[in-house]
């Protein structure tokens, strides 16, 4: 995973860039409405997506490009997206008090 080539590298900036919209456009998840906020949770989200398949494992083998795995990238994204959102505003939520 490491040395990867250009096209695993576009397809985990895709996942990113869809699970991202996603949560910032569609479900209102974020921590400021704006561009900038998007574009670190496509960073973040690239992250998770990287990891995903090392730490959900290889599920579906029809379902992925070299050593690249669909679904696990996708939760790995999600999941990612999700914890470092909750946690910045937890973090916020107690430094406010």
């Amino acid at each position: 995973m490491i040395g990867m080539d250009v096209i695993s590298f576009l397809i985990l900036l895709g996942i990113s860039i869809v699970v991202s919209a996603v949560l910032h456009y569609v479900f209102k998840f974020y921590l400021r409405p704006s561009l900038e906020s998007f574009i670190s949770k496509v960073f973040f989200g690239w992250v998770g997506a990287w990891l995903g398949t090392p730490v959900f494992g290889n599920w579906f083998e029809g379902v992925n490009y070299e050593k690249i795995y669909i679904i696990p990238a996708i939760l790995g994204c999600l999941v990612l997206l999700i914890l470092i959102t909750d946690l910045v505003k937890s973090i916020k939520a107690t430094f406010k008090e």
